[in-house]
This record gives structure tokens, C-alpha cells and sequence, in this order.
């Protein structure tokens, strides 16, 4: 018997096999193609769902549960989407939506709080107590884990932390306020502030190739000072992210996860340094863990397969 595991982002729907064991067996994509109504996005979920069976010789009778990872406030209770700025979802009964589609149980989370579970149960977090897990893709995503379980708070709106300001009337959201995390230490942020200071300077390597996040790092690594100087102040404000959140919730461990995070030491070196004299707890003898995310792409997947894992649920 397998759990399937969705990860619902805006650029691509990924989902795949998990077995017992927590092992991602088999895994497919295709592209989100927004903007769509949600009935035809929920339809194509399915219909991946289907192919992706079909694949394995599989059919939904050889599926214990279904769990999906959705970009924004999740209840499950009233199987809505209360809120999701990047689908243009506001009180949306998606989750039912797909539950009418799925002949089996079917669950659903914050797409960041279920990769914030998959790395509790089968990634970093393991052995943990409670964890924060940042995601850095298009937005600033996060989840929470508090005494083994996932937290949502009293709405199942909890780990927003892309939305807390930084800049008082600073760059503009998508959530609608100015100056949040988001951003300022998104990958859309980081590719935004490197074409701005491209403009002015045409020498750069950055100039040379469509700018990503990728491109960024690999520019600064090759010793261009424009993108030195653009990583810097990425990782300046991503630094008072982490260090507020850290401050408030004193985890065991807080891990990063996400596209930037495929840069590794080069992320999570300077991150440390920053971090470490801003922190409250500067002189306890123990304190939070800044690791980087070790399932990669498979930690949606896989906490979204895990969502039965917890008690209640």
C-alpha cells in the first residue's frame, strides 16, 4: 500500500509514491499553467494522480491516503482554501474540490508546512523536538513543528513568516503590505535586486545570461563584485528573518529549504555568521541549529504523504 504526496506549487504540480518505509518510489510533474479555476485545477491533479498510477500498474484501490501541499491557508476542516495570493484563492472550497475527485482519503496542508513534516519525519528534523523550516522559492514559505506536531495555529494559518516586515513601507508584496521578508529573500526577490543593480552595471557577469538565483551565487563565487554585493544584502535581510524568528520560537532547529538552497555552504556559511550575534540567546549554552534542508524537492512530497502520520488526523 502507498501514500501519494502532492506538492501544488505555482510553476509546477509534483506528486509521487510513498511506501511504509517513507521512501519516495516514483515521481512525475507537469506544469501548473496557471491562471486556471479551481474545478480545472483540480481536475488536472487528478488526472496526474491517475497517469502517475497508471505508470506503476497501480490503481486508487492500492492507495491508503492522498495528501496535498497548497500555497497559502489551509482548513481542512470545511475543505477550503481560506487564502492563497498566488492562485488568486480567497475562501475557495478546493480541498473539497479534489476530495470529490479522489476515491480515497484525501488531506491537505500548507505547502510549506508539509515540507516543513517530511523533514521532520524523514529528513533533518529527525529526533527532534520542535523545528522551523524556511522554504526560498518564488515566495518565503514556512512551517512549524511544536512537540512533535505540525502547527497551523487557531486557523491553520500559521508559519507565514515570508509576511513579516522588515522595511516599513519598503518593497512591495504580493500579500498586499510593503517591506516583507518575502520580498526582500525570495528567489524572485534575489533575481529582482540583480537586474536593478545590473542596469548599472553592464560589466557585471550578470549581464551576460538570463539572471536566476543560480546565476547569482555563481557570479558571486567567480569573484564579480555586483553579485558579491547583491548576495550580501539578500543574506543581510534574510539574516533578520531568521534571527526574528528564532527569537520568538527558540527551535531546536531551524532548517532552510527551497531552490536557493541548492547553493549550500555558500548560503548557509554567511547566513551563520550573520545570525549568531544577533540572536537574543547569543550566550546560552545551547541554541537553535541552522542547517540547510536535506530531502531537497522530495520534502513537500513526502510530508504531504506523511499528513496521516499525525494524531487526529
Amino acid at each position: 500500500m502507498y501514500n501519494i504526496g502532492i506538492d501544488l506549487g505555482g510553476t509546477n504540480i509534483a506528486m509521487g509514491l510513498v511506501d511504509d518505509a517513507l521512501h519516495l518510489v516514483y515521481q512525475v510533474s507537469e506544469p501548473t499553467n496557471l491562471p486556471k479555476s479551481p474545478e480545472r485545477l483540480a481536475d488536472d491533479i487528478h488526472a496526474l494522480v491517475v497517469r502517475m498510477l497508471a505508470d506503476r500498474g497501480l490503481t486508487e484501490a492500492d492507495v491508503g491516503c492522498a495528501g496535498i501541499g497548497i500555497p497559502g491557508t489551509v482548513n481542512q476542516a470545511e475543505g477550503t482554501v481560506e487564502y492563497a495570493n498566488n492562485f488568486g484563492f480567497d475562501n475557495v472550497p478546493f480541498v473539497r474540490l479534489l476530495q470529490e475527485r479522489f476515491a480515497c482519503r484525501l488531506l491537505a496542508a500548507n505547502d510549506a508546512g508539509a515540507a516543513a513534516w517530511g523533514e521532520y519525519l524523514a529528513g533533518c528534523g529527525q529526533g527532534v523536538n520542535s523545528m522551523v523550516a524556511m522554504t526560498l522559492g518564488t515566495g518565503v514559505g514556512g512551517g512549524i513543528i511544536l512537540n512533535g506536531r505540525l502547527w497551523g495555529g487557531c486557523n491553520a494559518a500559521a508559519g507565514e513568516m515570508g509576511h513579516m516586515v522588515l522595511h516599513t513601507g519598503g518593497r512591495p508584496c504580493t500579500c498586499g503590505r510593503k517591506g516583507c521578508l518575502e520580498a526582500y529573500a525570495s528567489a524572485t526577490a534575489l533575481v529582482q535586486r540583480a537586474a536593478e543593480a545590473v542596469a548599472d552595471a553592464p560589466e557585471s557577469l550578470l549581464a551576460r545570461a538570463p539572471i536566476d538565483g543560480r546565476a547569482v551565487f555563481a557570479a558571486a563565487k567567480a569573484g564579480d563584485a555586483t553579485a558579491a554585493r547583491v548576495l550580501d544584502e539578500f543574506l543581510t535581510d534574510l539574516a533578520e528573518g531568521v534571527t526574528n524568528i528564532i527569537n520568538i520560537l527558540q527551535p531546536e532547529l531551524l532548517c532552510i529549504g527551497g531552490g536557493l538552497s541548492g547553493a549550500g555552504a555558500q548560503l548557509l556559511a554567511p547566513l551563520r555568521k550573520k545570525v549568531a550575534p544577533m540572536i537574543y540567546s547569543r550566550y546560552s549554552r545551547r541554541n537553535t541549529r541552522l542547517e540547510l534542508a536535506s530531502l531537497g524537492n522530495a520534502a513537500g512530497i513526502i510530508g504531504a504523504a506523511g499528513l496521516d502520520r499525525q494524531e487526529g488526523m
